[in-house]
């Protein structure tokens, strides 16, 4: 089987794909959100997917995310985009069910890459618990692939990204770096196990996470994926009417990362997601640990915001379960992000 690298059709892959977030407030201003007694989590506010009451004990979580390819292998690029959607479902507390490809392919691309796309994506579906049931496809110059997923959750144990109070401490269950990684791949400068490290963060689901988070019932939570941790801390933080404080030295960070940031890598979707969230930063950090925070990142893990009475417990639990959860910073009155060294 013979084909061109995935990631030379693409102009830009995985999250970093994303439409710029200062625009894409600017265009969702413009829609009036419903009114629905029964919607729990729509536009008004937004967040990682809407939520509609089905009776007292049930609500759907419905979400739908695709992008370009973001890697040459075919499995690992289905298994990153079902990842990533699928975790949205985790990001709001629910668990999924039901998922649907959404799928756009150039005809030229062989029937055996389809293939390794899809049976990526049904194993990381099967994995979470659900059903790849379906999809849609369509012709296409730029390969895209993802899947709109379906979950349940209790209408009273839903996780916003509005929520966060005062004193809550701050944990991130996923190191960062995905998009500083796929950029130096890219330029030919990254160490030759920096992307395997990547991809095996990037197929990793949120559900042993949010598993193990669901009984100590967060104040908030949101996955960090295109707009960066500053970015998504920024939402969790406006919407909650806090601010957050990050700590820079603290933050996880891929193997090879940071060394990476450090030599000058940078993607395009560092630039937006400054554009968008640095009006609302305070930043004393140096370079490199600013550039891991406003960094991209694809099927990101879950930024949770705790009280703090809860967190050593949490982390207990987390470490005897042998679950990711690196503590990053807290919660205080007053507004914006303060990411501090």
């Amino acid at each position: 089987m013979h084909t061109v690298p995935l990631t030379s059709l693409a102009r830009a892959g995985g999250c970093a794909a994303k439409y710029a977030a200062g625009r894409l407030e600017t265009l969702l201003a413009g829609l009036a959100p419903v009114e629905a007694e029964d919607l729990l989590v729509g536009l008004d506010p937004a967040d990682d997917a809407a939520v509609y009451r089905l009776d007292d004990d049930r609500a759907i979580v419905f979400t739908v995310d695709f992008f370009p390819p973001l890697v040459d292998d075919p499995r690992a690029f289905g298994a990153i985009a079902a990842t990533n959607a699928l975790n949205d479902v985790f990001a709001m507390g629910g668990v999924p069910l039901l998922a649907l490809s959404i799928a756009a392919f150039p005809e030229e691309l062989p029937t055996e890459v389809l293939g390794e796309i899809l049976a990526g994506a049904d194993e990381r579906v099967r994995a979470a618990g659900a059903i790849l049931a379906g999809g849609h496809t369509i012709r296409d110059a730029e390969p895209k692939y993802g899947l709109a997923v379906v979950g349940t959750v209790h209408p009273d144990a839903i996780w916003p990204k509005a929520g966060a109070q005062p004193g809550d401490v701050l944990f991130l269950t996923k190191p960062l770096g995905t998009g500083i990684v796929l950029q130096a791949v890219r330029d030919a400068v990254a160490p030759a196990w920096a992307l395997d490290s990547a991809v095996e963060s990037m197929v990793e689901l949120n559900k042993a996470a949010a598993d193990a988070l669901r009984p100590f019932a967060p104040n908030a939570v949101t996955d960090v994926t295109g707009f960066g941790l500053l970015g998504h801390a920024h939402e969790l933080a406006s919407r909650s009417g806090v601010r957050a404080i990050l700590d820079a030295a603290a933050l996880p960070a891929l193997p090879g990362a940071l060394e990476l940031a450090r030599d000058g890598v940078r993607t395009g979707g560092d630039r937006r997601n400054r554009e968008y969230a640095s009006v609302h930063v305070e930043s004393n950090a140096d370079d490199a640990l600013e550039a891991l925070a406003y960094d991209p990142q694809t099927a990101g893990g879950l930024l949770v915001s705790m009280p703090s009475e809860r967190a050593p417990v949490l982390a207990a639990t987390f470490s005897a379960e042998d679950i990711f959860l690196h503590r990053i910073g807290r919660i205080e009155a007053g507004a914006g992000v303060v990411l501090t060294q």
